[in-house]
């Protein structure tokens, strides 16, 4: 059954007994056949497919007998983004390559609800026409990403040779990613791996969760750097996986959620104490990788921005005063 509206078509199917035990993206691919398996891959990894018991976020799940399911398709955009001139903090730059130190609040590439304004956009302008057919249309030489919301150190490619490169180290976990964050609490063990699989909710799709069956693996290893008493701490977290929101969910897994997350954590009000923060806690401090094209390691590091560094001192006044009290 097939339904169109603004908000794209939907497509709906019930899964018989020739369909059942089979993978999810090749049962979709013989209902439609007007949809090729990649593209309903990308579907069901951007939530797409719905059922009424479950989530569906891997294109390897198996399907069951009697099962509903449910595709949206998105109404159809421009594929082609357009240059916009938004201003750029460059760490690095050569012909291969571009380093950039992200502000909060700016999205990576376009999407539902961010068309323009975002990272793309910018680095259209900036490098010039020929940027746009590097990885995709809408996504030209942008090889990972970090959260609007989050600030930091992102590589973005120049050539198809560096965004094979750069791809290629990325699937091998061999970039260097070091984060620096500010929890609530102080987790007990002062270092460890979080090794928990991540996908999207079954309760609410717009949120990405720790998941016992299906998902994706995950792993980040974190370590205290500082407590500030018994109320918060700064931690050092290195991705072993890149997935969405990974520090964020792993983090609150624990039980100690990012400070001023607010999707993952919950708003705290301690007397006497006023954060400088609006947004996740979370900076990308330490990028590293391997040029591709004389190989040479490469390490960048990136200051902590004004809002993480008021929150920091506020938190640190706060456990002085709580040891000397």
């Amino acid at each position: 059954m097939t339904e169109s509206s603004s908000d794209g078509e939907r497509r709906t199917l019930t899964i018989d007994e020739s369909q059942a035990g089979q993978r999810l993206d090749r049962v979709l691919a013989g209902a439609w056949s007007d949809l090729s398996r990649s593209r309903l891959q990308q579907l069901i990894a951007a939530g797409a497919v719905t059922g009424a018991k479950r989530a569906f976020d891997d294109a390897s799940q198996k399907v069951k007998l009697g099962e509903a399911l449910t595709l949206v398709i998105p109404p159809a955009v421009s594929a082609v983004p357009e240059g916009e001139d938004i201003a750029l903090n460059i760490v690095f730059e050569d012909a291969h390559l571009i380093v950039i130190d992200k502000p909060a609040g700016l999205v990576v590439h376009p999407a539902a609800g961010n068309r323009d304004g975002t990272l793309v956009n910018a680095l259209i302008a900036h490098c010039g026409e020929s940027l746009r057919g590097i990885g995709g249309e809408l996504r030209p030489g942008i090889v990972h990403r970090i959260d609007k919301d989050t600030t930091g150190l992102m590589v973005a490619a120049k050539t198809e040779k560096a965004m094979t490169s750069l791809g290629k180290q990325f699937a091998a976990h061999a970039i260097e990613r070091v984060y620096r964050a500010i929890v609530w609490g102080v987790p007990r063990e002062r270092s460890g791996t979080i090794d928990a699989a991540l996908g999207r909710s079954p309760l609410n799709r717009q949120k990405i969760a720790v998941l016992r069956v299906g998902g994706k693996p995950a792993r980040t290893h974190y370590k205290v750097i500082e407590a500030f008493g018994t109320t918060a701490s700064l931690i050092e977290c290195r991705l072993e996986t890149g997935r969405t929101h990974q520090i964020r969910v792993h983090m609150a897994h624990i039980g100690h959620p990012l400070v001023g997350d607010p999707v993952y954590g919950r708003p705290r009000t301690i007397p006497g104490l006023t954060l400088g923060i609006s947004r996740q806690a979370l900076h990308a401090a330490v990028l590293g990788f391997h040029h591709p094209g004389t190989d040479k390691p490469m390490r960048f590091e990136s200051v902590l921005p004004e809002d993480f560094t008021a929150t920091y001192l506020a938190l640190k006044g706060l456990g002085q005063q709580g040891r000397g009290s």
